[in-house]
């Protein structure tokens, strides 16, 4: 296990695998499984918890003879919507359940509307009316959620494929459509309150709180592998060089920068789903705007992801097939670490100004950043491409290996301009989302 869980969790971890690996039981292997997943992430048992409690209410509907003689068997649709629409987060939450009540009062009017089309056409025309619509419904609801503008309400246009399907079949056998509508319509709201009470009131995880400490993480993660990388391009392990068998970026996954940067380059479409359950939800917490603006959140995680790119870069550069000597990376190490250093700094305060939500003068710090990265410009220049010391003209394989340095260099410098960029749009969410102003 990691560091982070301390001496006496990595003891305790390597006495049970030494303990696991001897016994021939795999119930207790996989209770021991299962017990380490739970313990990554304590909300999986809340979560888990919660959704058995609001099955169990919605269920002594049914278990409870006096509610039973009120609604019958059409609660166990109560039943399906707790299952369908208890997600993780308060946002997903009522995200699903909006999709779910729409789509089921659209799909309730509608069948209901259809039906009485199909009467009118006598006992003859009836079924191939029914038939002939419920072929439509699902062409026409198939294609739409398949719509990039209506991605987002995909579950809604499934909710009217079978609500609809259900409603006008089973009405078409046992009569009454309007009957079975409105008495399922009650089941599924029935359902949407106990699982909207259960997921705001009891240990609820708001999405918003997940993306603000997600976007966090992703700045120190950022910091770290930027520093990560440039130690050991920097380390003096002649002795060791890397050697280049390996073709992919994929095959280094042991490696602690590559994990970090990693996990930054594919936050994109965790950022993106947080921020959409985000709206969703009412005022909470430190995010007491009406309308806070969650979707900076992603636009700063944007900018933050191709600054990861350089860091790939630069990991890339570690591991290639052409490394510059030590002796010559040992000239501009004092330049390469003060601006890595620098820049660090600034992005690990760019994420702390965020994760306390307060609004900092920058300006001081990156200016400082861009004079060493000037500085290690014009050491490089005046080193490496010095027209004065021509005479002295490297072999063919000396000049591939400053170029190797000359290119980690370059990304570096690369990767502190895309910093104005990671400032001003950390600015633009300090100022959207209001900030504690605060002076340096």
């Amino acid at each position: 296990m990691s560091g982070k869980g301390g001496n006496l969790v990595i003891e305790i971890s390597s006495d049970t695998n030494d303990e696991l690996s001897k016994t021939p039981n795999k119930f207790t292997i996989f209770m021991y499984t299962i017990l380490e997943f739970a313990k990554e992430d304590i909300g999986r048992v809340t979560f888990s918890l919660k959704v058995g409690l609001a099955v169990l209410l919605v269920s002594l509907l049914i278990l409870v003879q006096a509610p039973y003689q009120v609604f019958g068997t059409t609660i166990i649709w109560s039943i399906l919507t707790v299952a369908i629409m208890f997600e993780y987060t308060v946002g997903a939450t009522f995200h699903k359940g909006f999709n779910r009540a729409l789509g089921s009062l659209f799909a309730g009017v509608l069948a209901i509307a259809i039906t009485e089309l199909a009467l009118m056409g006598g006992p003859v025309a009836e079924p191939v009316i029914i038939g002939i619509s419920i072929f439509m419904i699902g062409t026409v609801t198939s294609f739409m959620k398949l719509w990039p503008l209506l991605v987002p309400y995909e579950y809604g246009f499934r909710v009217i494929l079978f609500t609809y399907c259900l409603i006008i079949v089973s009405g078409y056998r046992m009569g009454n459509p309007i009957r079975t509508s409105i008495d399922r319509f009650y089941s599924i709201l029935i359902g949407a309150i106990v699982t909207v009470a259960v997921n705001t009131l009891i240990f609820p995880v708001w999405a918003g709180e997940q993306l603000h400490k997600e976007l966090v993480k992703n700045f120190n993660s950022l910091a770290d592998s930027l520093e990560e990388c440039v130690k050991k391009y920097l380390a003096d392990d002649a002795s060791d060089q890397p050697v280049f068998v390996k073709t992919l970026m994929d095959e280094f996954p042991d490696e602690p920068a590559y994990k970090r940067f990693q996990s930054t380059l594919n936050s994109s479409a965790k950022l993106e789903s947080l921020a959409l359950s985000a709206k969703w939800e009412p005022p909470h917490g430190r995010f007491r705007h009406t309308i806070y603006p969650w979707s900076e959140y992603v636009k700063v995680g944007t900018v933050l992801r191709y600054c990861a790119y350089e860091v790939m870069g630069l990991h890339g550069v570690l591991h290639s097939q052409i490394q510059a000597p030590y002796d010559l990376r040992f000239i501009f190490k004092t330049e390469i670490l003060e601006a890595t250093s620098k820049t660090a700094e600034l992005i690990r305060c760019l994420g702390k100004n965020i994760c306390d939500m307060e609004l900092t003068q920058k300006c001081a710090l990156l200016k400082n950043i861009h004079d060493s990265i000037e500085t290690l410009q014009r050491a490089i220049d005046l080193r490496l491409f010095n027209k004065d010391d021509a005479k002295d003209e490297m072999n063919y394989q000396s000049r591939k290996q400053s170029m190797s340095l000359v290119t980690f260099t370059s990304l570096l410098i690369e990767f502190v301009a895309r910093l104005d960029h990671l400032v001003e749009a950390v600015n633009e969410l300090s100022k959207m989302a209001k900030f504690k102003q605060e002076s340096l």
